[in-house]
């Protein structure tokens, strides 16, 4: 009993704390309370179904659980229709974390099948291009039946996959290469190289710079980590920076976000008007905010999936928005502990690029709606409204937290 308590605690936690966000909701928005308890059962199954004899970071589960919460009451403030999509989605999330569960306790054994996630990512990619449908000009989305998916979340996890167990089993070879030895930096990075390349030239075409960023930064770290060569990630850098130069002398939508990026109140009633509403909204947050459905980020195109990180901040200020922070900060903070637990360079590698693609994907769209960074239309995970993200980064924290466990010790 005692065992079942503190592994429940955490998350007994984190939905008390849930459930009091969502109490000031919308009741409209956040429908019945049956869902919602749903939701808290299904929360509970996944952090107890696990063996006894194996102790896990069980407050990982417990901060996705938090985060959705200050998600879903952020939908529901501003769309009663998405947000009971959202509340569809978070179900879904939780019931697949459950299943995977039996899956991710054997995640060595993802090292040996290396080359079939990069087959499955093409074929994604494939279906993409011939069977996706457009919106906002991009071909990212695949529709079955009612079901509206976004297949590039589940290739980011693909891609960690396969550069784990790739870079694990060259490592050496690469860290030892001579530096400008093209022979030998062909031969063992060229699979990675166009692979990569491969995948940020489809997702330019297909308009998604966000993920093109994400996944850049998630092979520069891992490379880096596998081999502590800091030339080779450079000259991947140095290639990134000119096809991004490129991209916008021959690319209007690029030209356009960097355009605005710059300067969004050159054109405030156009190009910038997303932009300098979404700072209006920073603004009027002040220090501890305008209060929650008090603000009026409403004014904001497409808040609830691009610029939900502004609506927090307009609402709960300054402090809110760095308690957040603080929040993912501590969770990439955890998955990187597990990475440095685990007994082997894979293992370390794959805890590392989950992490990274975690903490990338909040730098980049956190960069971009406060204007460090070119806005780039990524996700804020767990937050922002859209079920493929948060499938994709519930089985995240569900494979993390299976490589987090450890025998317990006997007292």
């Amino acid at each position: 009993m005692t065992v079942t308590l503190r592994r429940a605690a955490p998350m007994l936690g984190a939905l008390a704390a849930s459930a009091l966000i969502l109490h000031f909701a919308p009741p409209r928005a956040v429908g019945p309370p049956w869902v919602l308890g749903l939701l808290a059962v299904l929360a509970m199954v996944w952090v107890l179904w696990q063996p006894r004899s194996m102790v896990r970071d069980d407050i990982l589960p417990a901060l996705a659980v938090v985060l959705s919460a200050l998600g879903l009451a952020m939908v529901a403030r501003l769309s009663p229709t998405l947000a009971q999509r959202q509340q569809q989605w978070l179900l879904l999330s939780l019931v697949l974390a459950i299943a995977a569960g039996p899956a991710f306790g054997h995640f060595r054994r993802y090292a040996a099948y290396k080359y079939l996630w990069v087959v499955a990512s093409l074929a994604l990619f494939a279906l993409m291009l011939v069977f996706g449908e457009e919106v906002n000009g991009a071909r990212l989305w695949i529709r079955l039946g009612p079901i509206q998916y976004e297949p590039i979340e589940l290739i980011k996890l693909f891609i960690v996959f396969f550069l784990a167990a790739y870079l694990a089993e060259m490592s050496d070879v690469i860290a030892n290469a001579r530096p400008w030895s093209l022979r030998a930096n062909v031969k063992y990075l060229g699979p990675l190289f166009v692979g990569w390349g491969a995948s940020i030239a489809i997702l330019v075409v297909q308009r998604d710079l966000g993920m093109a960023t994400l996944l850049l930064a998630t092979f520069a770290t891992l490379l880096f980590v596998a081999t502590r060569r800091l030339d080779i990630v450079l000259f991947g850098a140095l290639l990134f920076a000119l096809g991004a130069v490129w991209a916008v002398h021959h690319f209007p939508y690029v030209a356009t976000r960097i355009a605005v990026w710059r300067n969004p109140f050159t054109d405030p009633l156009g190009a910038g008007y997303q932009s300098s509403q979404a700072y209006y909204s920073l603004a009027a947050g002040g220090l501890v905010g305008s209060g929650y459905r008090l603000g009026h980020p409403e004014f904001i195109p497409d808040v609830a999936t691009d610029y939900v990180y502004a609506a927090f901040a307009e609402e709960f200020g300054v402090i809110g928005a760095l308690v957040v922070l603080a929040i993912f900060l501590d969770l990439v903070r955890r998955i990187f502990a597990t990475g440095l637990e685990q007994p082997d360079l894979y293992t370390k590698l794959l805890a590392t690029g989950l992490g990274a693609t975690l903490g990338f994907q909040v730098v980049i769209i956190v960069g971009g709606v406060i204007g460090l960074l070119p806005l780039t239309g990524i996700t804020l995970p767990f937050m922002s409204y859209g079920g493929s993200s948060l499938v994709a980064n519930f089985l995240l924290i569900a494979l993390v937290w299976a490589m987090s466990a450890r025998p317990r010790k006997r007292t």
